[in-house]
């Protein structure tokens, strides 16, 4: 072999020896070189179906790469979890949900089908979710005071749309009873987009949902907004008393979405993704996109969204546990 020859040879093997060690790390190198998927927990058109694909239709275009929302609706969420928890950590399959995947499910459910703290690697919280308490446009309920007083004359007769046992309209609902001191009927639906339509119809007496669900129903008058589940007055939705004024801020839950992948994600693979996030979130078409949809757009990267998941868990294990609320 000729001198140069040899060195330019000796010289390219050296440089290929890091990607044939370590093959793991030339991958997240090309990441992503094919379709993401993004599991949705909740059947489509609901509040975080919607916010999922404006954040993904952003998020595409700051990869550079198409993204296929799939949805898994059902069990709480359990099985669009499972769906992620048990693919190949590669960032290909990611998780799109609300907190009920990430700290209602672990903190009331005793025998979960996953544990978000092993299984998940958290990837960023981008936007909160003011929820609403609504009745039919045509229900006798013109107040939740009036709605609860009806409660309270028949006790366990009035039900609720949920999103099975265990979502995060389930334990609001529980600890709105628990606050209350009355008895409600849970009744499940895979979803916003079959329980708005039970609430319409008066299958059921209420239900609690996200503005970005409801809203829309509320404007057209098919739905009458009784409260929002805030401290305060949503500038969203200021014409409708917070749960603050109404005495009920110990019944106050936080909605909010985030990202997660399977556990063990590689690092650079998370780091991507955290760049590629946190320039999605800062687009001003995104936020106002959101912002129409009652979403409030934010950044939380993976550590602070862990602090808030251990907040949440032990806060929601208290209530469940004060509340008495059994779920199994």
């Amino acid at each position: 072999m000729p001198q140069l020859d040899r060195r330019t040879f000796v010289t390219a093997l050296a440089g290929s020896v890091p990607a044939l060690a370590w093959p793991g790390r030339a991958g997240a190198q090309t990441w992503p070189a094919r379709p993401i998927h993004v599991v949705v927990p909740f059947s489509a058109g609901g509040g975080t179906d919607i916010a999922a694909r404006l954040i993904v239709e952003r998020l595409a275009s700051e990869l550079g790469q198409s993204i296929v929302v799939d949805n898994k609706p059902g069990a709480a969420t359990a099985i669009g979890v499972a769906a992620v928890t048990g693919a190949a950590p590669d960032g290909y399959t990611l998780l799109f949900s609300g907190s009920t995947s990430y700290t209602v499910n672990p903190a009331v459910r005793a025998k979960l089908a996953y544990d978000p703290f092993t299984q998940l690697s958290p990837l960023a919280l981008v936007a909160r979710a003011p929820l609403v308490v609504v009745c039919s446009a045509d229900s006798p309920y013109q107040t939740l005071d009036a709605l609860v007083a009806q409660a309270a004359r028949k006790p366990g007769e009035l039900n609720y749309a949920s999103f099975g046992p265990g979502s995060g309209p389930h334990l609001l609902s529980e600890m709105l009873a628990y606050a209350k001191g009355i008895k409600l009927t849970a009744i499940p639906y895979k979803g916003s987009s079959e329980s708005t339509i039970a609430i319409i119809r008066n299958d059921v007496a209420f239900g609690i949902d996200t503005l970005a669900a409801a809203a829309a129903q509320v404007k057209s008058g098919k739905m009458r907004a009784l409260a929002v589940v805030s401290e305060k007055r949503s500038n969203f939705m200021p014409q409708v008393p917070a749960f603050g004024e109404l005495g009920l801020s110990s019944a106050l839950f936080d909605a909010w979405y985030a990202f997660a992948g399977p556990a063990r994600l590689p690092a650079a693979v998370t780091q991507a993704l955290g760049t590629a996030l946190k320039a999605t979130m800062a687009d001003p078409a995104l936020q106002q996109k959101l912002a129409q949809q009652f979403m409030e757009p934010v950044m939380l990267g993976p550590d602070r969204m862990r602090a808030i998941m251990d907040e949440e868990i032990t806060r929601y294990r208290a209530i469940v546990a004060r509340a008495n609320i059994d779920i199994g």
